[in-house]
């Protein structure tokens, strides 16, 4: 089984994600790539769409190994157990938050082009994206949305390795994933056409009115 782009994916993906319909899901797609992901599964559902912009605080030596995370409106999330078994000094985690804060704020600014965002509190929330190899990207976003109030919290997935699901799984309320490969050998290796997403694709879908998402009757 292979996808033969995103929009297939996505398509694909909303199959699994049908029974949420009734709760009136917000889908976050993770940018780049996971942006039009999530757009087809918000078309599917009817739902309403937004991107989840997160930063990984990685161990310097160690960028994959995440020691926290950041989230829009000032969410910080840290992981005490790896930053003292990385002996990480207040100093150092610091001066990550502050790099990863300014590139935070840089993606926000190009994604939303001054779209509030849609609030997380008490919803149902799919955070969307086109793949996991490691897992860390989606489980910092994962781990913000329920900090800023998300009440339910689905990962979904086109694909992943199985290290991935069994990492992120206990971490979230539901997580959905099609295709799970005995060795993933890289998310675009499960894609015939798995062309980078730019910026400018990533905020013509956010800016793309809901009603025109909706399947038609």
């Amino acid at each position: 089984m292979s996808y033969r782009n995103r929009v297939d994916a996505g398509r694909v993906l909303a199959t699994g994600l049908d029974h949420l319909g009734a709760s009136e899901p917000l889908i976050l797609g993770l940018p780049r790539g996971g942006v039009p992901v999530a757009f087809e599964v918000a078309r599917a559902l009817g739902a309403r769409l937004d991107v989840i912009v997160v930063r990984k605080l990685g161990v310097p030596r160690d960028p994959e190994l995440a020691m926290g995370a950041l989230g829009e409106g000032g969410v910080r999330i840290l992981n005490p157990d790896i930053i003292g078994g990385a002996r990480i000094d207040p100093e150092t985690l610091e001066s990550v938050t502050r790099r990863e804060q300014a590139e935070l704020d840089r993606r926000v600014a190009l994604f939303r082009s001054g779209r509030p965002r849609i609030p997380l509190r008490t919803r149902t929330v799919v955070v969307v994206d086109d793949g996991m190899a490691t897992g860390a990207t989606a489980e910092a976003a994962c781990r913000v949305a329920r900090a800023d109030g998300a009440d339910r919290v689905v990962l979904a997935v086109p694909v992943a390795s199985r290290e991935a699901v069994a990492r992120l799984r206990p971490h979230v309320d539901e997580l959905v994933c099609p295709l799970v490969p005995a060795q993933l050998m890289g998310v675009g290796a499960w894609y015939l056409d798995f062309t980078q997403t730019d910026s400018e694709d990533v905020c013509r879908l956010l800016a793309t009115p809901p009603r025109s998402r909706r399947p038609a009757s």
